[in-house]
């Protein structure tokens, strides 16, 4: 299939995914329109869809303020936060030993320095949770805060490129909270011990999340290929993860006369930047009990950056499958051999002990300190003739694979 015809489909697959669709964030109206968007055109290459179904929670937010006498600060609300209105005297903690002294009870409290240093991980996130993260949430919500306050520090890996970012984003989280940068955290530190004013006019909004599943061949015995479909709020998500999707349509293009014994599933996760992984967990109770079937994971997150090259690592492949995929990529100049990375959907094939590889761009630390999770991830940064020549290295080694199945 000539590369131009692929390469200009890549461009209306993003130009919708990522200008048409006001937001992918889990729940929305945009992330409903994806999935069946996604549904509809792998339907047309002759794939066959499943659809699971999970609750999940969307988020708005009407404004945010956060006054002391005369003066306005600069915050945001946490993503999923609850609302408030509460006018109270300000605590401040920089460390966990601080926060541990303190009774913020009836306060409204400010995290910052050490304790700001990083976004704490959901409560009930499944895939990585640190302890350090969970004993300070503990200590909030024995003796609750009527607010937080969180001055976030430049660098948080967690956060990709966002700045200022926000400490919680957890549905399951209840303390209403804001975030602000490092600097207006030190306007506010004069406060302390000061009345200051909080207005939040936020709601969750419960609403319902879809996996969609695209199959062909004997499912038996499979590939697995995926890229989440998801973003965060305030992004276009163009690069995380809207590349990875138009990657997985265009291979379901090329395989639309596929007939190998090796079963191909292609799979939009729909969770991996939400703070449940509903979308996940779902696919995991779907596939429990059952990961002989599932011969190798291809994770596509961040690819078709248009600078440098696109990078893939393996993970706990066999000889065979490592020779598959060497066969496919090592001989060509627009592939490179990439350090392991675990920030991705790869990782729940890894914790099954299933074969996998990640796909990404070479640059993959630079953008997602600076690129991912911003508005700056726009198409205008994606090579679609990358994208093109991903999907038709990944034909290849679906081909190869076959011998191995």
């Amino acid at each position: 299939m000539p590369a131009t015809h692929l390469t200009q489909q890549a461009a209306a697959y993003l130009h919708y995914l990522c200008h048409e669709l006001p937001t992918r964030r889990v729940g929305s109206a945009g992330n409903q329109a994806a999935t069946a968007y996604f549904r509809q055109v792998v339907a047309g290459f002759g794939f066959h869809t499943d659809i699971v179904s999970f609750d999940c929670l969307d988020w708005q937010c009407d404004h945010a303020r956060l006054t002391a006498g005369d003066t306005t600060f600069a915050v945001q609300a946490s993503p999923y936060s609850l609302g408030g209105r509460f006018a109270a005297p300000l605590l401040a903690a920089a460390t966990p030993a601080e926060l541990a002294a303190l009774d913020p009870a009836g306060h409204i409290l400010l995290l910052h320095r050490d304790l700001a240093g990083e976004q704490f991980m959901p409560k009930h996130f499944p895939f990585y949770n640190p302890e350090e993260h969970q004993q300070i949430i503990r200590r909030l919500e024995t003796k609750p805060p009527l607010a937080i306050v969180a001055a976030s520090r430049p660098g948080s890996a967690l956060a990709g490129g966002l700045y200022p970012y926000p400490l919680f984003e957890d549905g399951d989280f209840n303390i209403p909270s804001l975030f602000m940068s490092e600097e207006e955290g030190q306007r506010l530190l004069p406060y302390v011990g000061r009345q200051v004013s909080y207005d939040v006019a936020a709601r969750r909004i419960p609403a319902t999340g879809e996996n969609v599943s695209a199959r062909k061949g004997d499912l038996a015995r499979r590939v697995v290929i995926s890229a989440h479909i998801d973003s965060k709020l305030g992004t276009p998500g163009a690069l995380d993860n809207g590349a990875g999707v138009v990657t997985l349509l265009l291979l379901a293009e090329l395989l639309a006369g596929y007939q190998g014994h090796l079963g191909v599933e292609l799979m939009p996760f729909n969770g991996e930047d939400y703070y449940a992984a509903s979308g996940e967990l779902a696919y995991l109770a779907q596939q429990l009990g059952r990961p002989d079937e599932i011969l190798l994971n291809v994770n596509i997150d961040a690819a078709g950056y248009h600078q440098g090259r696109t990078a893939y690592s393996l993970y706990g492949c066999p000889a065979g499958i490592t020779q598959a995929i060497h066969a496919t990529f090592a001989g060509d100049p627009a592939f490179i051999e990439g350090e392991l990375w675990y920030q991705s959907d790869h990782a729940i094939f890894t914790q099954q002990q299933i074969p996998a590889a990640a796909i990404t761009s070479e640059l993959m630390g630079d953008l997602f300190s600076h690129i991912t999770h911003t508005e700056r991830d726009t198409p205008d940064i994606i090579d679609c003739a990358r994208l093109a020549g991903l999907a038709q290295a990944l034909q290849r080694l679906v081909h190869l694979l076959n011998a191995l199945a």
